[in-house]
């Protein structure tokens, strides 16, 4: 008997002295099947059957230290709880696969911005936001306006150049009584009246020109004969004034613009007051002044009184170079940056002078602002040449010098 528990006698003999049988045999000398029931065959190669040594032929071996036994492992019990249930240190280590670290983007430095162009963009979108606040208040402006049928249907033919015929209106219409009394108006005198009548003429290149026609000029009248030409504004208003000016100077008009006194004296206040140099000193209780000669500023009221009044020895002739140099300073501090820039005091003008005129129809803001830029960049002022004066049915009239008069409206056509 081997350590094993093997008898190797036993199994020869089961298995036979022999090999004359190509099966194995049992103990009843049978041979042995297999589960199916066939007989199991030998292997073609027989296990060497190990040979018994005698004690006598065993070779001497060295004792060797007794070995501990070995510790068999039991085979693993069951349990009788489902496996779900197990303890968590009975079942194996699951093991994790570690998570992918997402791929950080690579860190972008910022763009350097240059700080002119930043300078530009900020200074870009500060005139786009002046831009719309301007162009609002433009259309703003022009609503404001007042519009009427200012020139004729019949018109002459068309001339060089832009022609404008300007009025100022001696109506006190829009004034209340403690207006009239302060601006020294004199009161009510009706409606239809004018002091003041202007042709500017801009032409396409060189300066524009401001001509004064005397408000007692003695002209023809369409449908009323020969009268004073302010006359024509009383009978028939803009249209018929502009239809008795072509008559008489062959100039086609392309525009109207007229100003009552109170729209001169806010448009004057507006401004701060214009400065001037008045000649000689003047004193006139109808048109409520007292002016000393010398350079001064004007405000309001003394600024409508100066442009009115004729108590002076050439009476209406020197009214009008008085108005054409008065409109001429007016002008220039309208378009001057201290006017421009300030928004306070561009604002009360445009407020005021859009309240106060009254243009033809289809005119706009633009037209107006056209006039005043040519006027900024230099105007030349005349007046009809005068040939003389005379006592009518109409009263004491102002002649024209026909020859001079022909040439000089000859000479903006």
């Amino acid at each position: 008997m081997t350590e094993s528990g093997r008898d190797p006698h036993r199994e020869a003999r089961r298995a036979g002295d022999g090999s004359s049988t190509e099966f194995v045999l049992g103990a009843d000398g049978r041979p042995l099947k297999d589960r199916y029931g066939r007989p199991i065959r030998r292997r073609s190669s027989a296990r060497q059957t190990p040979r018994r040594v005698e004690p006598e032929q065993q070779s001497f071996r060295a004792p060797q230290p007794p070995q501990p036994p070995r510790r068999r492992t039991p085979p693993p019990t069951p349990s009788r709880y489902p496996s779900q249930y197990r303890a968590a240190q009975q079942r194996p280590p699951r093991r994790t696969e570690p998570r992918p670290v997402p791929r950080q983007r690579p860190h972008s430095r910022r763009k350097k911005v240059n700080p002119a162009k930043r300078a530009l963009g900020c200074v870009g979108l500060a005139l786009v936001v002046l831009l719309v606040f301007n162009l609002v208040f433009m259309f703003w402006a022009d609503a404001r306006l007042t519009r009427i049928e200012a020139l004729p249907e019949e018109q002459v033919a068309n001339t060089a150049g832009t022609n404008w015929l300007l009025v100022g209106s001696d109506s006190r219409q829009g004034l209340s009584e403690e207006q009239q009394a302060e601006l020294g108006t004199g009161g009510d005198v009706g409606e239809g009246r004018t002091d003041t009548i202007m042709v500017l003429h801009i032409p396409r290149t060189g300066k524009a020109k401001l001509v004064s026609i005397p408000r007692d000029s003695y002209v023809e009248v369409p449908g009323f004969g020969m009268d004073k030409i302010n006359a024509a504004f009383t009978y028939g208003g803009p249209q018929l004034l502009a239809q008795t000016l072509e008559g008489t100077t062959g100039l086609h008009i392309d525009h109207y613009a007229e100003i009552g006194m109170g729209g001169l004296a806010n448009v004057v206040d507006s401004v701060g007051g214009v400065d001037v140099c008045v000649k000689e000193p003047i004193n006139d209780p109808l048109a409520g002044i007292d002016l000393q000669d010398g350079c001064q500023q004007l405000k309001g009221r003394d600024a409508l009184g100066y442009v009115r009044t004729r108590a002076t020895a050439m009476g209406d002739l020197d009214r009008v170079q008085r108005q054409r140099e008065f409109f001429s300073a007016l002008l220039d501090k309208i378009t001057s940056p201290a006017t421009i820039i300030n928004p306070f005091r561009a604002f009360s003008l445009v407020n005021h002078t859009a309240s106060s005129f009254i243009v033809g129809e289809g005119e706009h803001v633009w037209h107006l602002a056209r006039v005043a830029l040519a006027m900024g960049s230099g105007v030349e002022t005349e007046t009809v040449p005068i040939g003389g004066f005379q006592d009518t049915e109409v009263g004491n009239v102002v002649l024209w010098d026909d020859e001079a008069a022909t040439g000089l409206w000859d000479s903006l056509k």
